[in-house]
Order: C-alpha cells, then structure tokens, then sequence
C-alpha cells in the first residue's frame, strides 16, 4: 500500500512540474513580441565578431518593448518576405530600417518616422562616375524587394542604365561593388554612412541622391492595440531622453524624430 501510494506521489509530483513548465512556458509565449530584422542592416541591425545581434534598432526595440512590460525576441527574415512574414504572426513587427510608403501602408499599420534616411548611389572611390548622367548604360546593384528598389522605380535613371544587379542584402551588393560586378549600388544613407566610416577610402557617394524616406516600424493590420501601445512607448522614450541616447551611441548624435 506504502508503495502504492510512493507511486501515485510520484506522479503526482511529475504531472505538477510539467503543468507548471507548460503553463510558464505559455505565459511567456504570450508576453513575447517577435521582432523580424535583417541582421545585415549596419548599423541598424547586423551581427557582431562574436556573432551577436547588435545595432541602433535592436537597442531601441529591446527599450520600447520593455518599456511595454514585455520581452523582445528578433527574428532574422528574408527581407522579400517581411510582409508575408508579418500577416502570417509569425512575426509581430517588422523594425529594422523599414521605411514608410504608401504601397506598404496599404499592407502594414506604421508607427510616426522615427528616423530620417535617402537613397543614395555609391561608387567605389576610384571611379569616374561623378553624377546620375554617368550611370548611363552602367549596371547597379541594390537590395531587392527595398525601398532601393521603389526608388530607382520612380527615377527617370531606370530607363538610362543597362541593368540591375537585385541581393538578398546590402553586404553583398557593396561586395559585388568592390568586385566590379556592378558599377554602383543604391543604398540607405544610414547604412553607407556606417560602412563608409568602417573602410576609409573604399567609397564614394555621388551628390545627387534619389528619394528621401522616414524610417517607421510595421504592425499587422487589425493589430492597433499593439500600435498604439508602442507608439506610447516609443514617445515616452523620447521624453525621458533614452532615444537620444542611444542614437549618440550608434550615430555621434541624436537623430531620433520627435
């Protein structure tokens, strides 16, 4: 009966430890907020020499949604896929350099600007290109499915150069620059900025730019209580002063919209 009864205890305390795992587990599924990036995004979101996912977005997202109450988890996404990414829930915010359109709002709720950017072409340094005339009939590179893209779309250059070169990401369209793949790349100001102080020499950007962009963070569409709730922390991190400096940290000053 002693052994009986030892053996019902036991399962008893099993079934409890495992019950109380789940329902932890549960629990902290349901305070978790996805974020997907591209952690090729310098110096917004990318890896680190220790493989770590570092970037002027990941610190910002990680004080907003603290400042919610609740936990960031990022989620590396093909950036081709981020709205798909995005109405399927297998994210709840794409925050990583995301800039506001109409195409997308039309796809995606949007937080206010919270960073100012342009698309600019970018040269290696030794070459004779010197303005938008002379990528006639030149190749260029650019992330696909990216605001890169939209821009060039809607510049009269489309019809002038030779082809476009599309990437999965920036790294590989400068790698392809600095191979001769291409002949220019169109790109983020925020994102050349970063690579341009990181390898002195290598670039150039031409004076023209082609569109300027505000930076926003998307939300499902239906979801404007999770908008909302961020907008509120968003703003209130403004206030305090935290989005100041963290854009000292990663820019040399506070770049942050207010």
């Amino acid at each position: 009966m002693k052994r009986y009864t030892a053996i019902i205890l036991a399962f008893l305390t099993v079934f409890a430890i495992l019950t109380g795992c789940s329902s932890n587990g549960a629990k902290d599924k349901d305070n978790e907020i996805i974020i997907g990036v591209d952690d090729k995004f310098a110096p917004l979101g990318f890896r680190d020499k220790d493989n770590n996912l570092v970037g002027f977005d990941i610190d910002y997202a990680k004080a907003a949604v603290e400042k919610m109450g609740k936990t960031p988890k990022f989620q590396p996404i093909d950036w081709k896929t981020k709205e798909s990414e995005l109405s399927s829930g297998r994210i709840d915010l794409i925050w990583n350099g995301y800039t506001i359109t109409d195409k997308r709002k039309k796809m995606v709720l949007f937080t206010k600007p919270y960073l100012a950017n342009a698309q600019v072409i970018v040269t290696k340094s030794d070459s004779n290109i010197k303005s938008l005339d002379d990528l006639t009939g030149k190749v260029i590179g650019l992330q696909g499915l990216s605001s890169a893209s939209d821009a060039l779309d809607a510049s009269p250059l489309k019809d002038k150069i030779k082809s476009v070169s599309e990437y999965a990401d920036n790294v590989l369209a400068l790698s392809d620059l600095k191979a001769g793949r291409v002949d220019a790349v169109i790109i983020d100001e925020v994102v050349i900025n970063y690579y341009m102080s990181q390898e002195e020499g290598t670039y150039k950007l031409l004076d023209e730019t082609l569109a300027p962009e505000e930076y926003g963070i998307g939300v499902k569409k239906g979801n404007d209580q999770l908008l909302n709730d961020l907008q509120k922390a968003l703003d209130e991190l403004s206030k305090d002063g935290t989005a100041a400096k963290i854009s000292e940290k990663w820019f040399g000053e506070n770049k942050v919209l207010n």
